[in-house]
C-alpha cells in the first residue's frame, strides 16, 4: 500500500512538472503554476485517500470491494467539484478562470487513471480460474 502512494504522489509530481513547465512558457505565466497545482491538490488528495482505503478493502469480501469503488468516486467526484465551484466562484484568483477548469479537468483525468491502474495492478490474484 505505501508503495502505491508513493507511486501516485510521486506520478502526479511528475505530471505537473512536465505540464506546467511548459504551460507556463507558452503564455500562462504565474497562474499556470498556481492553476496547476492547485488543480493536482485537489484531486491528488482524494487518490490518495482511495489508495489508502483500497489497501483495506481489498483484503475483505467481495461486497466491501464493491462499495469502497462505489464510494471512492462519489466521495471524489462530489469533494473536488465542491471545492473546485468554491474556489472558481469566491476566491479571487480562480474566480471566473476558465483555465482553472481546463487544468482541474486535466489533472482529475490523469490523476484518476494512474491511481486505476495502480490499484488494478496491485490487487490480489484470484484463485479460481475465470
Amino acid at each position: 500500500m505505501t508503495r502505491r502512494l508513493i507511486l501516485l504522489t510521486a506520478g502526479t509530481l511528475a505530471f505537473w512538472v512536465l505540464a506546467a513547465v511548459p504551460a507556463k512558457h507558452l503564455g500562462g505565466a504565474e497562474l499556470a503554476w498556481v492553476f496547476s497545482g492547485t488543480a493536482l491538490l485537489l484531486c491528488l488528495v482524494p487518490g490518495l485517500i482511495t489508495i489508502a482505503w483500497a489497501g483495506i478493502a481489498l483484503r475483505q469480501d467481495p461486497a466491501q470491494q464493491l462499495t469502497m469503488i462505489l464510494g471512492a468516486t462519489g466521495v471524489r467526484m462530489f469533494g473536488v467539484l465542491l471545492i473546485a465551484l468554491l474556489l472558481y466562484q469566491n476566491v479571487p484568483p480562480y474566480q471566473g478562470q476558465d483555465g482553472f477548469l481546463l487544468w482541474l479537468v486535466v489533472c482529475y483525468l490523469f490523476t484518476l487513471t494512474l491511481e486505476l491502474t495502480l490499484l488494478l495492478t496491485g490487487r490480489p490474484r484470484s484463485d479460481s480460474p475465470a
